[in-house]
Parts: structure tokens; C-alpha cells; sequence
């Protein structure tokens, strides 16, 4: 399934985020220990998912197809800002509050 997340303040923008996608987020567990305690996600949060991301891919282990969709559709896309990752986190919150419910 596909699902839309804002990308930006003015609702303008917009990103296409699949279950596999969000399947990919759990597996590296990228949103683990992303955001500080202070709650909120802002570019630094964004920059230092960039770098996690990055590391990965120059790892043995980053040789995964699935991440580099990830990457090319959702987290390096030119529309991602802070505000597309808040709701990026949300989304895959949501879904797996869902599938915990299931």
C-alpha cells in the first residue's frame, strides 16, 4: 500500500511512502534513537538519519536493495524536509501501533 506525507508547512509538497519503505525503516530500525529527548525534528535530525543511512550503504550490510529504495524515494527526496520526516515518524508509529493491535 501506498501512503502520502506532507513534506512541507503549505501542504504543497508531498512524498509517496510504501509498506515496503516503512518495512525497510523497522529492519535498520533508522528511527531508533533518532530524535532527542527534546521531542522535536528539525533539519539536524534529518541530517543525522542522512549520515546513519550513509554509513549503512558503505557497510557489507548496506548492499540491500530495499534500503536503497528507501533512500532514492523517501529519505534523499528533494522534497524531504524536517517537516516530511515528523511525518514520516508518525506514519510508521501509526502503522505499527496497527499491526501491534492485529
Amino acid at each position: 500500500m501506498t501512503y502520502k506525507i506532507q513534506a512541507n508547512q503549505r501542504a504543497t509538497r508531498t512524498i509517496d511512502v510504501t509498506d515496503e519503505h516503512l518495512a525497510t525503516l523497522k529492519k535498520y530500525q533508522l528511527l531508533r534513537d533518532l530524535i532527542d529527548s527534546n521531542g522535536y525534528v528539525d533539519e539536524q535530525v534529518l541530517e543525522k538519519l542522512k549520515l546513519n543511512v550513509r554509513a549503512l550503504l558503505e557497510s557489507e550490510s548496506g548492499k540491500d536493495k530495499e534500503l536503497l529504495d528507501l533512500c532514492l524515494d523517501v529519505i534523499y527526496h528533494p522534497n524531504m524536509k524536517a517537516t516530511g520526516l515528523k511525518n514520516l515518524v508518525l506514519l510508521y508509529i501509526e502503522k505499527n501501533q496497527q499491526k501491534d493491535a492485529d
